[in-house]
């Protein structure tokens, strides 16, 4: 993403004092400048209108970067960390993303209920197979005509780079940025099988740009 528009919407995310701390700020910034999930998502959701529920939404970096982009969509995130959640909703608010929401939702638990698109980034490697697989079976299901379900994952593909994502995974966790450690990475054919069996047609494309991770955007939807 080019500089000044990082900038500008970790901004969003500064501190209302001037000690204050501006860790979410500095996080935004470098994850925007460095890693092109986003401009990959907002690139495979443009020309859509449907709601979009993104699930594991973290601080909601992917609201600001569709309205940066003037991608038009009422959003919903939901995360299962309080403290992103509240931070989410912060800097929705000081960005005036009207039709941006957040929820605390633990998503090995349930799914709340949604028709449109669906956003997965960076999530099912931290469930077990079988409800990875429920999520992505649900997640399709909530899709209605013109929408999309975007995900960006790992891949389980004994790779270098699924090596060192998986490691950077861990890392995450001993530093307290994730509050789960990962558990299972996707297998490629186990996700054409559940698009396959809900009549979606599936795209895989890398999308770890300069980074050194194994990360693909997966994106389905109905012929």
């Amino acid at each position: 993403m080019p500089r000044e528009h990082a900038r500008r919407i970790a901004a969003a995310f500064l501190p209302g004092t001037l000690f204050g701390n501006r860790y979410h700020y500095y996080y935004a910034r470098a994850k925007l400048r460095s890693d092109p999930l986003y401009p990959g998502v907002c690139a495979a959701l443009h020309g859509t209108r449907a709601p979009l529920l993104d699930l594991g939404c973290g601080l909601g970096l992917l609201a600001h970067a569709l309205a940066q982009d003037g991608i038009a969509l009422r959003y919903r995130g939901v995360d299962n960390d309080a403290r992103k959640i509240a931070a989410a909703r912060r800097a929705a608010t000081r960005a005036g993303l009207d039709d941006a929401s957040f929820e605390t939702l633990d998503l090995s638990c349930a799914l709340s209920p949604h028709r449109g698109s669906v956003a997965i980034l960076d999530v099912l490697q931290f469930f077990e197979p079988a409800r990875q697989l429920e999520i992505v079976d649900a997640a399709a299901g909530m899709l209605e005509p013109g929408a999309k379900l975007v995900i960006r994952t790992g891949l389980d593909d004994g790779s270098r780079s699924a090596r060192i994502t998986r490691a950077t995974d861990h890392l995450a966790r001993l530093l307290g940025w994730m509050n789960a450690a990962p558990v299972h990475y996707p297998e490629t054919e186990a996700l054409r099988a559940r698009f396959d069996a809900a009549g979606l047609r599936g795209t895989f494309s890398p999308l770890a740009g300069d980074t050194p991770f194994n990360n693909w955007l997966v994106v389905a939807a109905r012929d």
